[in-house]
């Protein structure tokens, strides 16, 4: 996918009915659930208690079946093929949208209840089965695009289903029956367009089903919780859908009380913050390089706190207009400041989620994926209900909706910050992402020559203080760096290091007990199956040439024998961290502001083959003439 875009995968069968079908479940869910809100609403002449009271109560039917059903789906996702239980979960989709025609005709609000509980079903059977079926669909570098276009895909699906549910239902009697031939019409488009799904093999075939929906539940848990780095990214998830929710939820009153618009203007709203997430969503390729980027999230986060301070800033008090219409609002007087904020706080939440969900699909055991990601939906349905009752709350305390945004805009900081505590790779990551592509335009090649798992040892040649950071940043696989103990103790950049678990190590005659500590944490890294990257030449270029490599190299693969993989860095001699001299001193600003890079990969070889010598002889010729 190297120099492609990710628009490419919509042209592949692998990708394309996959991403057209749970696109179009997605409307479908939301187009059923608005037009059953505008024909409880506004049609059946209930009370005001007595449609508020169906109000509140609807979204807890439809997240019901989550906290149920979850874990049994993630079991069901994992023991068949996922193909083939896509089709039927749109057969079922297809039953439920009969049903719902005929309450939409029958004004059976009870039977629409039940087709919410069905679609929340229907929702909850699905989610496994979705990210789960990506890692298998898609090469590693094609995920982070693959779930940008599933997160663009779905957030603009959502908003065209609402806008089209509620618009149709708003007709009155041929309202009800174009709605009712919309969502039966959509569900079989789905059911059609998953037929042309290729096979996805079951991952855990000899699993035995577990009938108790909460022991499953627990056990599911745990494999959410048993590793610390996915744990924690699914709480980011949850935590995007609580910040979402709150949101969202507010933007019906917030646009009649303080943007002074009628239904067109709360449709603008809605239709801004999912534009922003999709474009977002879409940004995470470019900006991570096609790998999973974990430095865009505290980039994301960062951005969600400070757009939804300024939204609050923005609009503090109520309006004095009432009943705008679109065009009005938008040429009103500070309008443009609010647009801008909620296409932002879209657009960063965007880069916030869509990194999460890269990581979870891939560091996460095949075998236990869907398990995982029906945990990760049980955790979502419980912070979205916390969400609506934080909102509640707060209203009740008396808190205006603006004053609401800037709570939920400090407890996304507040969030942020315990995260990257208790998982400093989040922050080490976003810290590395911000200098490396602050300072340089990187293209790569070869990076598929690093294996995707099990140990390896990779050799570099060494230009500046930098090279860790960009080899880190180009490297989809962590990998533990082995570097001079005097740069692993530079300021700043050692909490990157520290983070990453580099291997400080120092010469013989300057530490001899460091040296040997850090030839037994090589071997207990590569012994743990970890990637191990060294710098052969034992310091950095004085000349912008490469130094002889030093023998380490063959003592670490006495030890433990694995492959190397040849690597170089070109373009970086003369940069602000290289030893190339001027009349202004080491520290200076690069000549080249964003100067362009090149790293390049090349074939492994086997360690019988990998003396000091010939893995030289490899890098010096990737390197080629241009230091």
């Amino acid at each position: 996918m190297s120099g492609q875009s990710q628009f490419q995968l919509l042209r592949t069968r692998r990708f394309a009915p996959f991403f057209t079908a749970q696109a179009l479940g997605a409307f479908n869910d939301n187009a059923f659930r608005q037009a059953m809100v505008v024909l409880i609403g506004f049609h059946l002449g209930l009370g005001v208690e007595q449609a508020g009271f169906y109000a509140m109560i609807a979204p807890a039917i439809f997240i019901l079946p989550f906290f149920l059903f979850s874990a049994s789906a993630g079991q069901l996702a994992e023991m068949y093929e996922k193909t083939r239980l896509i089709r039927y979960v749109k057969l079922f989709e297809i039953a439920a949208m009969l049903l719902a025609a005929y309450a939409f005709h029958a004004h059976q609000v009870w039977l629409l209840f039940v087709v919410l509980f069905l679609m929340g079903l229907h929702s909850t059977m699905f989610g496994p089965i979705k990210y789960a079926i990506l890692p298998q669909a898609l090469k590693n570098e094609e995920l982070v695009g693959g779930n940008g276009l599933v997160e663009m895909g779905t957030s603009l699906a959502v908003l065209a289903g609402m806008m089209a549910g509620g618009s149709l239902m708003a007709l009155g009697d041929a309202g009800v029956t174009a709605a009712s031939v919309l969502v039966v019409a959509v569900a079989v488009a789905g059911y059609l367009v998953a037929r042309a799904i290729p096979q996805a093999p079951a991952t855990a075939p000899d699993l035995r089903f577990n009938w108790n929906p909460f022991s499953e539940t627990l056990r599911v848990m745990r494999y959410v919780t048993k590793n610390r780095t996915i744990f924690n990214a699914i709480l980011g998830i949850s935590w995007f859908w609580f910040f979402g929710t709150v949101f969202t939820s507010q933007l019906p009153v917030y646009t009649r009380e303080f943007l002074g618009g009628g239904e067109g203007v709360l449709n603008l709203t809605l239709a801004l913050f999912s534009i922003g997430v999709g474009i977002g969503s879409l940004l995470c390729e470019r900006l991570s390089g096609r790998k999973v980027e974990i430095g865009l999230v505290p980039f994301g986060s960062i951005g969600m706190t400070v757009f939804a301070v300024d939204l609050w800033l923005a609009r503090p008090l109520a309006a004095t207009a009432t009943g705008l219409g679109t065009w009005e609002f938008v040429v009103a007087a500070g309008s443009w400041r609010v647009v801008l904020d909620l296409v932002l706080i879209g657009l960063f939440a965007g880069l916030f989620i869509v990194p999460l969900f890269a990581l979870v699909q891939s560091r996460t055991d095949r075998a236990e994926l869907s398990r995982v990601i029906a945990g990760n939906n049980i955790l979502n349905a419980l912070f979205m209900v916390v969400a609506a009752g934080l909102g509640l709350g707060l209203t009740a305390l008396g808190l205006t909706i603006p004053q609401i945004f800037l709570v939920v805009a400090v407890l996304n900081a507040a969030v942020a910050i315990y995260i990257y505590t208790l998982v400093p790779e989040f922050l080490m990551r976003f810290l590395s992402w911000i200098l490396v592509n602050t300072l340089y335009r990187i293209r790569t090649e070869g990076l598929d020559h690093i294996p995707e798992e099990g140990p390896a040892l990779l050799v570099c040649n060494h230009v500046s203080y930098m090279d860790a950071l960009i080899v880190a940043g180009s490297v989809r696989r962590p990998a533990r760096f082995v570097m001079y103990y005097k740069i692993f103790n530079i300021p700043v950049m050692s909490f990157i290091f520290r983070t990453a678990r580099a291997i400080p190590i120092a010469g013989a005659k300057e530490d001899p007990a460091l040296l040997e500590r850090a030839f037994d944490e090589i071997d207990m890294a590569l012994a743990e199956g970890d990637l191990v990257c060294i710098f052969p030449e034992g310091g950095l270029t004085t000349d912008g040439g490469i130094a002889p490599f030093r023998s380490g190299v063959e003592r670490i693969l006495e030890r433990r024998p694995v492959p190397v993989v040849p690597m170089a860095i070109r373009g970086l001699w003369g940069s602000i961290f290289s030893r190339k001299d001027t009349r202004l001193g080491r520290m200076r600003l690069p000549r080249r502001f964003r100067s362009r890079l090149v790293f390049v990969v090349g074939d492994p070889l086997p360690p019988a083959q990998a003396s000091a010598a010939e893995l030289e002889r490899r890098v010096r010729e990737l390197r080629g003439a241009w230091a």
